[in-house]
Parts: C-alpha cells; structure tokens; sequence
C-alpha cells in the first residue's frame, strides 16, 4: 500500500521518466510493462536509502533481467539525470529541492548500480537457450458411461385429408379488354399526333411566303426592269377538330351524379333569388355588360396595335444588330492582326525558356542519381533492425501460445465433467402424463373463473347472438341501398332536365357571339406602327448600301394584307418571325373563331402579316 500510495503521489515524475524511455530506448518494449517500469522508477528514487542496497537488487533480479537491465541503464545514466530529467523535475517542484533529495542520492548510486547493470548483462549473455521439449500430445479416452435405452418408437399420426383447392381463374393473369382497347386508342392517337407534327413543321414557312409583285420601273436607270414570277404558295392543309358525341351515352358514379345534382340545385337556388331580387326593385346590368364588351373590344385594338409595334421594333433591332455586326467584324479582324504578333513573340519566348528548363532537369536527374546510391546503404541498415525485431516477437508469440494451449486443456477437461452431469440428469425418471377434468374449476381464486365445459357452452351462445345481430345488419344496409338507389334515379332526372336547359342557354349566347364578331371591323393602323415601318425601310436600305456599294435597291412592293391563321402564328413564334404577345393574341382568335365544316380553318381577323 505504501507503495501504490507513492506512486500515485509522485505521479507526474514518474510518468516523465517513463515516457521519455519508451520514447527513446525502449520503443520494442511492451505497453504492459508500463506499470513494472514506475515501480521500479519510484524504488529506485525515492525508497532506495530506506530499502537499502542488498534488498533493492533482490527485488529487481525478480523481474525480467533483459526489461529491467534496459531501464536501469537508462534512469542512471549521468547525463540523463543532470540536464533534461533535472529540468522536466524542475517545472514540477522547486530546483534546489529537486537537487538535494533526488538527483544528488541516484548519483551516489550510480556506482553500485551500474555494477549492478553489468552482472545482470552478463547473466543475459552467458545465459543459453533451454532446449525446446516436445509438446506430450494429448491421448483421448474413451468415457465409460452407460449404454443407454433405445426409444420406443411412436405411433404415426394419420395423415390429414386436405380439401382440393379451386384454381386460379384465368382472368388474374389477363388484362381486361377495356384496358387493351384504351392503349390501342392511345398509340393511334399519338401516331396520329405525331404525323401531323411532322407535316407542320415540314411545311410551316411554305404558307407564309407572300406574294410578290412586279417592281415598277426607275426613271434614272436606263436598263428594262425585270419582272419577278410570283413563287408557288402551296395550300395549307385544313385543320381537323372533334367532334364530341352528344348522344353518346356516359356512365357517372355515385358521386359525380350527386355533385352534378347539387351543382345545378346551387344555380337554381342563385337563378331564384335573383329573379326576388329583380322583383323587389334591384337594378340590370345590362348597361355594365354593354359598356364591358366596349370596353374589352377597345382593349383587344389596343393589344393588337402593340403587338405589331414590338413585332416592328423587334425587325428595327435586328436591322440595327446587322449593321453592328459588321462593325464588329472589321474590329475583330484588326485585333486578330495583334494577336498574331504577340503570339510570335511569345512562342520565342516559350522556346527559350523550354531550353533552359532542359538544362535544370538534367542537373536534378544527377542530384537524384547520387541520392539513390546513399538510400541503398540505409535500406540494408534498416533490414538487419527489422530482423532483430522479428526474432524477439517471435519467441514472446510462442510463449503466449504455450499459455493459451494450457487454458485450452483447462476448459476442456470442465465442460467434460459438465457433459458427465447432464448426462446422468437425463436418465432420472420424470413421470410424463397427466390427467384432466373439463368439467373441474381450477380454483386459482380468479373472477369469473370457470370450467372448460361451460367456457365452450358460453362460446356457443356468444356465436349465435352474433350471427343474429349480423342478419339485422345486413337487412337494414339493404333497405338504405334501394333508398339511395331511388334518390340517385331521382337526382339523374333532374340533372338530365338541367342539361338540356343549359344547353339551349348556350346555344343562344353562341349565337348572339357570331353576330358581334360579324359587325366587328379590322382595327385601324397606329401612328407608332407607321413610323417603325418607315425607320425598319430607312435602316435596311441602308445595310444593303454597306453591302453592296455599288447596287441601288429598287423600292420595295407592297405586301397585301393577309389573314394570319393560328397555327402559323405557332409556326413563326418557333422560328423567331413573330413575337409571342402576337402569337397569342392569334391564338385567343382562333378560340374565339368557328371551325368550317369538319376540317374547317380558323382565321384571325385584322392581323398583318
């Protein structure tokens, strides 16, 4: 105990002597002996006088000679003790104590225990390996236990007789016919898509190609003008829409049906309370909706007038983009002039440095060669450590070996006494039936306990109970299922009533629609539109005078009006010839337009192409 008691006192300069050998000398020792080596440390420092001489050499011939040699030379070396021990010392406790008491003694020491050292060293040279006997094998017995008793054996249960089961429809593995019909539908559809996709885009400039005119004669030029042949428009093809089935008839659920019949009960509901409205002395918005459709008609001018102004500015930027370009390219071509001069001295530059570079490599390859002959002679150095190494593990593996060999023995000689027990336990008689009474209470001092017998009688009565309350369940679900179907009947009339209502209704509003677009005009042409007209003729005349200096253009012939079809307005926003606000004002026309016949074209009046 005074010992452990030391040793954790004195702690911190144990833990610096320690360290600093594994670090230095004892790098091939074991982290187990760490412990051995603080004992010895704190013996050796602190308990020597009191131990005195003759018992500390007793104690340390006790421990490993070759572990003990090598820590005792490293803590009593002087130089050791007087310049890096005395100052780790320092920083923990005070200088002159750590000099008087500590350092002072171990070099009294140092004599005798370098003596001691030398005696140890010689008995570890002059000491020879024992010869190494042969492990005596282990030789088996045989266990003299009882013959056991053959089983008797058991009675074979019959075999169970399983009902035949039903196979598997052949439905399960078959998609429905409906489901076939529909992908059939869908792959047609698509196809169909698809071809005229192609076409679209195949002919979509075709249509829009205008029709030119001869150009009238100059009075300056001398020669005869040259009349243009009007190119070959090819005839768009018509458009074809679907016409939905009316009569055919359409299968609703339950709750579509019930939707539908509270949609149409809300608008009656409205219809009704507006007419009380009306009645009562509110007014008509009549006037409202009048002064709205102006107002939207004004609207729809408008926005045609400004899609033809951004559609103009947009042609103005590209004639202005043209004529940048070509500034552009006369820049672009003196700076590649430049650059190509700057290019040739850099590469001069580049060899000149590439030889010198040369020269650098070739010296570092010669500095490289005279440092591999050097590495050579350490790698030999470092082989012959690494076997010595290898020797010592090997001897301290077998001994563990031998250790683990002897637990082994151990453990198996237990657990055949083990075997020896369990199995005489089993041959000890246990009696094996037991009789029982159904109609007997098993008296456990529960509530509500009772026999088997009355148990099943109680399950009986339970099943019969259930089964009635099922019945009047399942008669009560059929009465609310014709109630329900009888409401549905009731509620399909009335929808049907509805529709039929509705449709007249709409009916008159699409008529009272064509009229108004009948007695609408083409909007009037926007000073804005004009004067970007005349700008985009100014700025391409004069590109082509930049292009061609010596060619006058002959002035422009006047493009006809023409209809703008939707679907060319779709083919020209693709292919960047109209903006997209004018696109889509093409396309409101053309929803609010009527198709002709079955493959009738929509046409979008007022536009300009």
């Amino acid at each position: 105990m005074e010992i452990l008691s030391g040793c954790l006192e004195y702690h911190k300069l144990l833990t610096i002597v320690v360290d600093a050998f594994y670090v230095r000398d004892g790098r091939l020792c074991l982290r187990a002996d760490y412990s051995l080596f603080e004992v010895i440390c704190y013996l050796a420092t602190f308990q020597l006088e009191e131990l005195g001489f003759q018992l500390f050499r007793d104690v340390v011939r006790s421990q490993p000679v070759h572990k003990v040699c090598q820590f005792l030379r490293f803590l009593f070396n002087p130089l050791n003790l007087g310049s890096w021990i005395k100052d780790e010392w320092s920083l923990v406790y005070e200088t002159s104590h750590v000099k008087e008491n500590w350092i002072d003694p171990l070099m009294r020491w140092q004599p005798e225990i370098q003596e001691l050292i030398d005696q140890l060293q010689g008995e570890l040279t002059s000491q020879l390996s024992p010869p190494k006997s042969k492990a005596k094998v282990t030789e088996p017995r045989e266990l003299s236990l009882t013959t056991p008793r053959p089983r008797a054996i058991p009675v074979p249960e019959p075999v169970p007789q399983v009902a035949k089961t039903r196979p598997v429809p052949r439905s399960t593995y078959q998609a429905p016919k409906e489901q076939r019909l529909l992908e059939m539908t869908k792959r047609y559809n698509r196809w169909k898509a698809e071809e005229l996709l192609l076409q679209a885009n195949f002919e979509e400039l075709r249509c829009a190609v205008p029709r030119s005119r001869g150009e009238p004669q100059l009075q300056d030029s001398k020669k005869k003008p040259r009349l243009r042949l009007p190119p070959r428009i090819l005839k768009a093809q018509k458009l074809t829409f679907y016409t939905p089935n009316d009569n055919a008839p359409v299968k609703l659920n339950t709750a579509a049906i019930l939707r539908e019949g509270a949609l149409y009960q809300r608008q009656v509901e409205k219809e009704l309370q507006r007419v009380d409205r009306l009645v009562d002395g509110a007014g008509d918005f009549s006037e409202f909706l009048e002064w709205q459709r102006r107002m939207q008609a004004k609207d729809r001018e408008e926005q045609l007038a400004a899609g033809e102004v951004r559609r103009l500015r947009g042609k103005l930027s590209h004639e202005e983009a043209v004529l940048a370009r070509q500034q552009v390219a006369r820049e672009k071509r003196r700076t590649a002039e430049l650059k190509k001069e700057e290019t040739a001295e850099l590469m001069q530059r580049c060899a000149e440095r590439r030889l010198q570079e040369e020269k650098s490599t070739k010296e570092l390859v010669e500095q490289v060669m005279e440092t591999q002959k050097n590495v050579r002679v350490a790698q030999t150095e470092l082989r012959k450590g690494r076997r010595r190494i290898a020797q010592e593990v090997t001897e301290e593996n077998r001994e563990l070996l031998q250790r683990s060999a002897e637990a082994a023995k151990e453990e198996q000689r237990r657990r055949c006494t083990l075997v020896s027990q369990l199995r005489a336990l089993e041959f000890q008689p246990t009696r094996r039936g037991k009789l029982v009474d159904l109609t007997q209470i098993p008296g456990h001092g529960l509530e509500g306990e009772m026999s088997v017998v009355e148990l099943r009688e109680r399950l009986a009565l339970l099943k019969e109970t259930r089964r009635r309350q099922e019945e009047e369940r399942r008669d009560q679900i059929i009465q609310g299922k014709r109630a329900k179907s009888q409401e549905l009947r009731d509620t399909v009339e009335q929808v049907a009533l509805c529709r039929a209502a509705m449709g007249r209704s709409a009916a008159l509003r699409w008529e009272e629609k064509k009229a108004r677009w009948a007695a609408a005009g083409a909007p009037s042409q926007d000073e804005r539109v004009l004067e970007l007209q005349r700008r985009i003729q100014e700025k391409a005349a004069e590109r082509r005078a930049r292009a061609a200096p010596g060619h006058v253009p002959a002035p422009r012939a006047v493009r006809p009006k023409q209809r703008t079809p939707a679907w060319a307005a779709g083919a020209w926003l693709r292919t960047g010839w109209l903006s997209e606000d004018h696109a889509v004002c093409c396309g409101s026309r053309e929803r609010m337009g009527k198709p002709v016949g079955r493959g009738g074209a929509v046409h979008c009046q007022g536009m300009d192409v």
